[in-house]
């Protein structure tokens, strides 16, 4: 008996993969247009492991930096999208961008885009204080302890 897989049976509508996966955070296009800022230097004579390509790199960076998760997060399967490499890599060619100046690059490539397309308004301005610390936790035109009231117990 020959089984052909013209007779299986049709696997419904998800034909293209798993729909938990999520999607990059650049498509093709918006990679293509940052992606010689990143450097990927050849294997060296001494051999040794590859070096990991910038984009899953990247990726996995954006997706720390967009959603808060730890580091660890990254690498656990039960947490963490497969498609990063470990948090240790991740970790370590963001300090690389950072210390080397590509970052800023990117942002200042990515900025002049937006401004030519008009998509910038310079007359606005947002100052977000999500990481100032509070010192103390009280501003100081609150009272003094030495100045309230006893308790009343």
């Amino acid at each position: 008996m020959l089984i052909t897989l013209l007779k299986w049976p049709p696997r419904g509508r998800n034909r293209t993969g798993s729909r938990t996966v999520p999607k990059p955070y650049l498509n093709d296009e918006q990679w293509l247009t940052i992606a010689d800022l990143f450097p990927h230097p050849p294997m060296t004579r001494k051999g040794g492991r590859p070096r990991i390509p910038p984009r899953p790199c990247r990726e996995g960076v954006l997706w720390v930096l967009s959603t808060g998760a730890r580091w660890e997060t990254l690498f656990t399967r039960k947490k963490g999208p497969e498609r990063y490499p470990s948090p240790a890599t991740c970790w370590r060619r963001l300090d690389e961008w950072t210390r080397s100046g590509v970052f800023l690059k990117v942002w200042r490539k990515l900025l002049g885009q937006l401004d030519r397309f008009r998509g910038l308004n310079w007359e606005e301005t947002i100052g977000d204080g999500t990481f100032a610390p509070a010192k103390k936790g009280a501003p100081r035109s609150a009272t003094p302890r030495k100045a309230k009231a006893p308790g009343s117990c």
